[in-house]
């Protein structure tokens, strides 16, 4: 009986892109499902309970980015959702991610690269359910409380809404404060993955979780910029003014 590493629902309209994916992921050791439509993606997606999601962002009459909203109101709420689209700019992106994408990977795209984003997004869900006592702690500022355990943040008082990513972010930058985070080590810290030289992934998902987080984004007070090199965790209201 063979044993794969993982499964993927890859969900694209287009029937040579989805056979041609299905191939490497099989190679790379992935039990691989296929869906040409948002309606059956979802009926698949509660069936089969994938370890990662690859969906094309343009479908027809649902797209992508719906299914993807609806994806994460039901039972692959937490499961990695990678959008694949012939489409790079910006905002095609910041509106995927904003909808709950972990990723964004624009065709044409590298064989290998595919695989080791999808193995790092597997992985990086893996480590963290088999590992939970590592979560098992918290940490307090003033108005911000963040709970590994629970994955839940505070903002004086309140429960805050973020995504998987937007939570990791949060948590990484927020174990070593004022420190300064290189775009590049970020990105490998909570992708697991070398970004490949694209950090708008990385941005986008930053954007968001200051929108959640900042009373005033545009002056952040927790998440600042570090022009020429990143992003660090401000704890304390007195903390040096931002650079960028």
């Amino acid at each position: 009986m063979t044993s794969y590493e993982a499964t993927v629902l890859v969900v694209d309209d287009e029937q040579e892109i989805t056979e041609l994916i299905a191939l490497y992921l099989q190679k790379a050791g992935f039990d691989v499902y296929a869906a040409d439509n948002g309606t059956q993606a979802l009926r698949m997606a509660e069936t089969l309970q994938p370890d990662l999601i690859l969906l094309d962002v343009s479908l027809g009459r649902m797209d992508g980015i719906e299914v993807c909203r609806m994806l994460r109101q039901g039972p692959c709420a937490d499961v990695p959702i990678l959008f694949l689209s012939c489409k790079s700019e910006d905002q095609d992106i910041i509106r995927a991610l904003s909808e709950g994408g972990d990723d964004y990977i624009t065709k044409p795209f590298s064989p290998s690269q595919l695989v080791a984003r999808i193995q790092a997004h597997i992985r990086r869900r893996r480590t963290r359910e088999r590992n939970p006592e590592e979560q098992a702690s918290s940490l307090s500022f003033p108005g911000l409380d963040i709970d590994f355990l629970s994955m839940e943040v505070r903002l004086n008082g309140e429960l805050l809404s973020l995504s998987a990513k937007e939570f990791e972010l949060l948590s990484v930058m927020a174990k070593s404060p004022k420190r300064v985070f290189p775009l590049e080590e970020l990105y490998r810290r909570v992708w697991q993955s070398d970004s490949m030289g694209d950090t708008r992934t990385l941005m986008v998902h930053v954007s968001n979780l200051r929108k959640k987080l900042e009373s005033d984004p545009a002056r952040p007070r927790w998440i600042q910029t570090v022009r020429g090199f990143g992003y660090r965790f401000c704890p304390a209201e007195n903390c040096e003014e931002q650079t960028s």
